[in-house]
Formats: structure tokens, sequence, C-alpha cells
């Protein structure tokens, strides 16, 4: 069991991508610069910011709240079209990922988007959900009653006959986007660049969790570990659809879940 565990903590010892030559690992740098800056690296210094100006406000970090998908607009029309832009948005990170990886050369089979094995992907999809979305929620629930996570509101949509489905698209979109750009594709240039396993894997979680820290650092921290676990899982495996799936589930859950259950059990912080 211990040896099965330290395999498994362990870097594997084959990489999917070969190093760059210095003029090729140039490229990738500008590439990884323009590509984050305009997507999640952005992202995660606008959620660091965010953090701080809550930090910064009198009322203890509980006593605020931060809604994951909230109303864009006042007519239910004009929202909808809103909210399937931002999850087409966030598909569009994605794919951009995607295409660089076979600009580059290689496929996307050989970041594990294809489709040999659904129901394998399927079965460790859920498993991996269950890890990490159990031992999750339990961190979030004990950051918000030690005051280290703002109250976290998954869905605040009205209750439109469209709520539903776009809180799906929504998980799917930030799922595709998240695992493609941070473990798929970073790690894959990065592996180019001629980081080591364990260093790419902790840019890619660090980036991961900075994403989430304007939730409080209970998000930072339980976001960092989902990434050290995926980032890991895809570096032994080289399945990507395992993780989007996994992705997907953890926030249908939360979003779905959130929507149908406010206010209706105690345990659920909602401000």
């Amino acid at each position: 069991m211990t040896g099965g565990l330290r395999g498994w903590l362990a870097p594997p010892t084959v990489g999917s991508a070969h190093p760059a030559d210095a003029r090729e690992r140039r490229l990738i740098k500008v590439e990884l610069v323009i590509v984050l800056g305009i997507t999640l690296a952005m992202s995660a210094l606008r959620s660091a910011l965010s953090l701080l100006q809550s930090l910064l406000r009198p009322e203890r970090l509980p006593d605020q709240k931060v809604a994951l998908n909230a109303p864009a607009a006042t007519n239910q029309f004009v929202d909808l079209a809103l909210q399937l832009t931002h999850a087409a948005q966030l598909v569009g990170w994605g794919a951009l990922g995607g295409y660089l990886v076979v600009r580059a050369g290689l496929s996307l089979r050989g970041i594990g988007l294809d489709r040999d094995r659904p129901a394998r992907d399927a079965l460790e999809a859920a498993g991996l959900a269950a890890l990490i979305g159990i031992p999750g929620l339990g961190l979030y629930l004990v950051a918000h009653a030690v005051g280290a996570s703002l109250t976290v509101l998954p869905s605040t949509l009205t209750d439109t006959w469209w709520r539903l489905p776009v809180l799906v698209l929504a998980a799917a979109g930030n799922a595709f986007a998240e695992e493609v750009l941070l473990t798929g594709y970073l790690l894959t240039r990065l592996r180019q660049l001629g980081w080591s396993e364990n260093a790419g894997l902790a840019a890619s979680a660090l980036l991961r969790g900075c994403y989430h820290l304007y939730q409080g650092f209970g998000g930072f921290i339980g976001n960092l570990v989902m990434g050290a676990v995926f980032g890991r899982v895809w570096q032994r495996t080289g399945r990507l659809w395992a993780l989007v799936g996994a992705h997907l589930l953890l926030d249908v859950v939360a979003f779905v879940g959130f929507a149908l259950l406010a206010g209706k059990v105690s345990w659920l912080p909602t401000g």
C-alpha cells in the first residue's frame, strides 16, 4: 500500500513531449505569457485583487458573499444570452489550448482528448469527483467556520426555465477550460521547456489555486490540492477526459445542488 502510494506521488519517468530547442523554447515562453495572460493567469490576478479588497473591508470574510453564477442582466432573455456567451468563452479558452498543442506538432490524443475508452474515463471521473468533492466540501465548511472563506454562493440565478441547463453549461465550460489549459496544455508546454514533472505540477496547481482566491483562503487551498491531484493523475495516465469529467461532475453538483438546496438545509452557508 505504501509502495503504491509512493509510486503515484513520484513523478513519471517519461514525458509525452520532447524538449524543444533554444529558439522553440523562446517562442513557447512568449506563447505562455500571451495565452495565460489573456485567460487564467489574468483571472488569477483579478482573483487575488478581489481577495485583497475583501480583506480590506471591515466585515469578516464569512460575512461577505461571492456568487459564482450571478444574473448579468435584468431582462431574462438578455441574461440568458450573456450566460451562454460566458460559457462559450470558457470553451474557447480550452479550444485555444488544444489548438496550440496540435500546432506544436503533437495531437489531442497525446494529451488524452480522444474517444478510445469513454466508459473507463467516466468511471475514473466519478472516482476522482468523489475523492475531491467530499473532502473539498468539508474544507469549505471548516474554512467558512474559522473565518478563512467568503460565503460562496454557487448560483444566484433567478428561478427561470433555463437556470438548470445554463448551470450545467457553465460547469462544462469551467471543466473544459481549466483542465485543457492548466493540465493538458500547460504541463505539456512546461515539459517542452525542460521543466521537471514536479515543478510543472507545482506551477499548474498554484495557478489553479490563485484562480480561486476570490473565494478566500479555503478556495485557494482546496483548488491547490485539486490541481496537484489532477495534474499528477494526468502525468501518470495521460487521460484528460477523465479530469474534464470529474471537474464537470464537481461543478454540476455544486451549482445545481446549491440552486435546489439553498435555504432548505441548515448546514449550507447562504449568508
